[in-house]
C-alpha cells in the first residue's frame, strides 16, 4: 500500500468536510489513500471582518506549508484565492462546481421579499451587503463573521439576534445544511462572488505525480466558468473593500456545420456586476462566448465596466493591484 497522500486543510467544519469530499473522490479515481492534516490560517485566529484582514488570509498558511512539503497538496475554496498564481504552484483541478447561487436562511420561514422593513440581516461580504441596500428594501444589514454552524446560531439558536443571514448555498450543501434554507437567492436579485461554490485543488508544479493524480478530478465546464469570473475580477483589480460580482453559466450553443452531424460547442454566459457600498450605483452587464475564450471573455466583460464607470465605483479603496483579490470564506 502507498504512503497516504497529504491533503492539507482549514480545520472548520466546512474546510473539513469538501477537502474529506476531494480525498473520497481521489481515493475512488486513483486508489491512494489520502489523509487529512490540519492547517491554521491567519483567518482562523482572527474575528476581524474578512475585508479588514489582508489579502489570501485563509490561503497563505496552506500554500507556505505545501511549498515546504509538510503536506502533497492543498484543497481551498477558490474564491479565497488572489486572482494572482503563487510561485511553484498549479491549480491541477477544479472539480464539478456547487450550486454558486446565495442562500436566505430566515426565522419563520420567510422568503426575502417577506421581510418586513428594517428586518435584520447579516451576511460576511460586501458584494452581498451592496446587493441588499440596491433592492430598496430599508432592510438593517450588518457584517457578521464565523463559521456556519455560528451563523445560523445568530438567526436559529435560542440567543438569536438578526431575523435572516445570507450566505453561500454550496457551504451549506457541502455540510448537509440544505434544510435550513427559506430561500435559494435568484443571480437577478444577488449575484454570486467570482468562483463562489468551486473548489480550487493545489499542489506543487514540480511534482507531476501529482499534478497527474489531481487532474482526473478537474471538471472542464467548471475551470471555465471560474476562469471566466476571475479574469473579470483581475482585470477590474478590485481589492478586498469592492463589491464586486460575476456568474458563468456553460451550456450548449448552437450546432455548427450543417444537418444533425453538426458539432455542439459549448458556450459561456458571463454576467458581471459592480455595485457601490450602499446599492445606490450599480453597473451590471454580460457577454458570450466559447469554453476556449473563457479569459477573454471576462477581460472583455471587465473592460465593458470600467468604460461605463466602474472605476469611479471602485474607487481608490477598491484597488489593490492585480492579483490581491481577497473577498472572504465560502463561510
Amino acid at each position: 500500500m502507498s504512503d497516504p497522500l497529504r491533503l492539507g486543510t482549514r480545520g472548520s467544519k466546512l474546510a473539513m468536510a469538501q477537502s474529506g469530499q476531494v480525498a473520497e473522490a481521489l481515493t475512488a479515481r486513483t486508489g491512494r489513500p489520502v489523509e487529512l492534516v490540519e492547517v491554521v490560517t491567519a483567518g482562523d485566529r482572527s474575528n476581524a471582518p474578512v475585508h479588514r484582514l489582508g489579502v489570501g488570509v485563509f490561503v497563505s498558511a496552506l500554500r507556505d506549508a505545501l511549498v515546504a512539503g509538510e503536506i502533497d497538496f492543498a484543497v481551498h475554496s477558490y474564491k479565497d484565492l488572489p486572482t494572482a498564481m503563487a510561485a511553484g504552484l498549479h491549480i491541477a483541478a477544479v472539480p464539478p462546481r456547487q450550486d454558486p447561487r446565495d442562500a436566505l436562511v430566515a426565522r419563520d420561514g420567510k422568503t426575502l421579499a417577506e421581510l418586513a422593513p428594517g428586518a435584520s440581516v447579516g451576511t460576511g461580504a460586501l458584494r452581498r451587503i451592496a446587493q441588499l441596500h440596491a433592492l430598496g428594501m430599508q432592510l438593517s444589514v450588518s457584517p457578521i463573521r464565523g463559521n456556519i454552524d455560528t451563523r445560523l446560531a445568530r438567526v436559529l439558536g435560542p440567543d438569536a439576534d438578526l431575523d435572516a443571514i445570507v450566505l453561500a448555498r454550496a457551504g451549506l450543501a457541502r455540510i448537509d445544511r440544505l434544510d435550513v434554507i427559506t430561500e435559494t437567492l435568484d443571480p437577478m436579485l444577488m449575484l454570486p462572488a467570482p468562483a463562489q461554490g468551486a473548489l480550487a485543488v493545489e499542489c506543487r508544479i514540480d511534482d507531476p505525480e501529482m499534478v497527474e493524480l489531481l487532474g482526473t478530478l478537474d471538471d472542464a465546464p467548471s475551470r471555465a466558468a471560474v476562469t471566466a469570473e476571475r479574469a473579470m475580477l483581475a482585470t477590474l483589480e478590485a481589492g478586498c473593500s469592492a463589491p464586486v460580482a460575476a456568474y458563468a453559466v456553460v451550456a450548449e450553443g448552437e450546432p455548427t456545420g450543417s444537418g444533425a452531424e453538426g458539432d455542439v460547442v459549448q458556450e459561456i454566459y458571463l454576467r458581471g456586476a459592480v455595485i457601490s457600498p450602499d446599492g445606490v450605483r450599480d453597473i451590471r452587464l454580460s457577454r458570450t462566448g466559447t469554453l476556449a475564450d473563457a479569459a477573454e471573455i471576462g477581460k472583455a466583460l471587465a473592460a465593458e465596466l470600467l468604460d461605463l464607470g466602474a472605476d469611479s465605483i471602485l474607487g481608490p479603496q477598491g484597488h489593490d493591484g492585480p492579483g490581491t483579490q481577497q473577498f472572504g470564506s465560502t463561510e
